[in-house]
């Protein structure tokens, strides 16, 4: 079993917080060291009180799914002595109300792009089995309600 701490820093300083119109940003501190800075998204509490410059929670959902999904990609593709150059992924999340009327990300699609050189270079079958599988494995997808939807992008195959 492994255990993961983050801790996330929020201060009202000289704001009137009882008025509901206080700052939303924050500060997530994760155990290597990183600090990033936080927010509500400007799509759920609108400007000056959300950060667009700083990172909500919504995004960082969908890049753990994208990020997971890439990582276990890239280890199987190693399994099969395929050479990965370059991974990219432009990976997108929906929020909607579900059928309690309650706000979810109801589905994240996934937009990999993958690069590779050498041989033996995959075929689009062998590629489509390379991301089932990575799906199959990502522990972050394996623990959400989520709709997780792979939609590879080729080229050059």
């Amino acid at each position: 079993m492994a255990k993961y701490i983050t801790e996330i820093l929020w201060l009202r300083g000289e704001q009137d917080f009882l008025n509901n119109r206080y700052s939303r940003k924050h500060l997530l501190r994760f155990d290597g060291g990183i600090e990033i800075p936080g927010s509500s998204s400007v799509h759920v509490i609108p400007l000056p009180m959300s950060d667009t410059a700083a990172v909500d929670p919504e995004e960082l959902f969908v890049a753990s799914l994208s990020s997971c999904h890439m990582l276990w990609f890239l280890s199987i593709a190693a399994q099969h002595k395929f050479r990965v150059d370059r991974y990219f992924d432009a990976a997108s999340g929906v929020l909607t109300k579900n059928a309690d009327g309650k706000m979810v990300m109801s589905v994240v699609t996934l937009k990999p792009e993958v690069t590779f050189s050498g041989q033996p270079i995959p075929t689009r079958q062998q590629l489509d089995e390379l991301h089932h599988q990575a799906h199959a494995a990502c522990f972050i997808a394996n623990s959400v309600k989520t709709e997780v939807r792979c939609e590879p992008v080729y080229r050059d195959l």
